[in-house]
């Protein structure tokens, strides 16, 4: 975990939760699947002026209507509560009954005009002989209100399909115009500025868009009793602009590194002519090297402060701007200079740097192997045991960088640890936007895969954050470390079906199967990984 001392930002409380409920009525229109949604009041706390879907903050009488409403065998207690929220929120706000007669029949105009849509639902509705259709009321997602906003919701979204026979009107009071729409279209005309919708929404009409039409959406919502998604969005600074992001997408680690108590306060530009603070003793500079396998380019980093001096991890390709940067962050005090391993984007800056330094710091490393191409050829001036610490010490504080041995991208690949904030310098071992190359014979997927596993022990060790050589901070690390493990499985089982489908085949007759679902200008890179799975299948093999 993070030390406290080393955040950039004070530490703050964000709002508290209010339970709340949401609901997505759908139809099947005459081009597919609709929602229903309305304008929210111009005066309302929360999103004001929006177009949202119908639903409210969960009341204690929901949870008293549990023995009036209909339930799936495995609808929890909690999901019922909500799902009667949500059908209470509907009634008022739109005047949508979501309930059935003793006979079956769905609530009609009668009942609804009988009814008063400010006064006690759930007795009214008893009063009918109404019982509530919770059974039809599946849960889609659930969404955490983003920590910076004044007011915050811990709510799911519901969907259910409109009741045939009934016609929304709104309240106006607190919902307005309410209107049928396809997802692609709510989004298309947010986008030119006709139709106002926030981050949740827009999510998840992105993911509807996806469904041909109503049974789609409920066949998926109901093979669980789980949501298909949750989040807690984070928001940063991008192009001068606001911008939040879910917790699989790429800038949402380094957010909740930087600013975990939801401070809008970081920029996630890619910046080459100065280093980005991450941390009171982590920076970042990246390197003017951008390209198809450097990404935004190769990110050095400086882990220290002025009392302890610093180490500089990967200091790159050996561009003298970017060096002189590199040194100038540091005022000058580089204690040590250490290479993850030796490819041409991390390696070639570090005797130069050690130049520029009055103290000659020791550039530390694995010396490349035999197998390594002749532009990753590298010499430390030590090489690092498996397990060794480096230590910078002073002024009260200590940065401890563990250092662990993982071949597999390169036969003298290491990552580090710094083990007081539980961060992973994990080089090109672990990257953020894109899977490793594998390029055998210095690469070898074996000895990769062996090293993820190295690499989730160090996790349960307490790394919570991953510091890649290209792209932002990755967050989740063992469930980021994992989920790399089991891609890069998968892969290998698709290679496998293309060798026993094309056993004479070419390595590109075996790339076009296996990386399909990668873009055909990439398979020339996809090749050399794929050589590696093959190796790696055939060892097993023992061929």
């Amino acid at each position: 975990m993070v030390r406290p001392s080393q955040l950039l930002h004070s530490q703050r409380e964000p709002a508290p939760l209010r339970p709340a409920a949401t609901v997505l009525l759908l139809r099947d229109g005459p081009l597919g699947l609709e929602v229903l949604m309305t304008r929210r009041s111009m005066t309302a706390s929360f999103a004001p002026g929006a177009y949202v879907f119908p639903g409210g903050g969960i009341d204690p009488a929901d949870a008293d209507a549990h023995p009036q409403a209909s339930r799936r065998p495995g609808q929890s207690d909690l999901h019922l509560t909500q799902a009667i929220a949500a059908i209470r929120e509907s009634f008022e706000e739109l005047g949508v009954l979501f309930a059935r007669g003793p006979d079956g029949r769905w609530a009609d105009a009668l009942d609804i005009a009988a009814m008063d849509r400010s006064g006690p639902f759930a007795a009214q509705c008893r009063a009918r002989g109404l019982q509530l259709a919770a059974d039809q009321v599946y849960i889609l997602a659930h969404w955490t209100t983003d920590r910076d906003l004044p007011r915050r919701f811990d709510v799911p979204f519901l969907v259910a399909r409109m009741p045939a026979e009934q016609t929304p009107v709104a309240d106006e009071a607190e919902q307005f115009e309410p209107v049928w729409v396809r997802p692609a279209d709510a989004l298309e005309r947010h986008e030119t500025g006709q139709f106002f919708i926030i981050f949740p929404t827009i999510r998840t009409l992105e993911r509807l868009r996806t469904y041909p039409d109503v049974q789609a959406v409920l066949s998926a919502c109901a093979a669980t009793e789980e949501p298909l998604w949750t989040s807690c969005p984070r928001a940063g600074r991008l192009g001068g602009q606001e911008a939040r992001y879910m917790e699989h997408e790429a800038p949402y680690g380094e957010l909740a590194l930087v600013c975990p108590d939801g401070q809008i306060q970081h920029t996630l530009d890619w910046q080459t002519d100065h280093p980005v603070a991450l941390l009171r003793n982590v920076q970042r500079l990246t390197a003017p090297n951008p390209g198809v396998m450097t990404g935004p380019g190769t990110n050095s980093y400086l882990v220290g402060d002025p009392h302890t001096g610093y180490a500089v991890i990967d200091p790159g390709p050996a561009d003298t701007e970017h060096l002189q940067r590199l040194w100038q962050a540091a005022g000058g005090q580089i204690r040590m200079i250490v290479c993850t391993h030796s490819h041409p984007d991390h390696s070639p800056g570090a005797a130069p740097l050690q130049a520029l330094c009055e103290n000659r710091p020791p550039i530390l490393g694995l010396a490349s192997r035999p197998t390594a191409r002749a532009n990753s050829r590298f010499a430390p001036d030590r090489e690092l045991a498996d397990g060794e610490r480096l230590r910078l010490s002073g002024g009260g504080d200590s940065h401890t960088l563990r250092v662990i041995h993982t071949p597999g991208h390169a036969a003298n690949h290491l990552c580090l640890v710094l083990e007081e904030d539980g961060l992973l310098f994990s080089g090109d071992h672990v990257l953020n936007g894109s899977t490793t190359v594998i390029d055998p014979p210095d690469g070898h997927m074996g000895d990769y895969l062996h090293s993820l596993d190295k690499l989730v022990q160090a996790c349960d060790l307490g790394v919570e954050f991953i510091l890649p050589a290209h792209g932002h901070v990755l967050g989740f690390a063992k469930q980021a470390i994992t989920g790399l493990k089991a891609h890069r499985l998968r892969r290998e089982a698709k290679i496998a079906a293309a060798l026993q489908a094309l056993p004479h085949g070419s390595l590109e007759q075996w790339v076009e199967r296996a990386y399909d679902d990668v873009p055909p200008r990439l398979w020339p890179v996809a090749a050399r990984s794929l050589q590696a799975h093959v190796d790696h299948i055939r060892e097993n093999l023992g061929i």
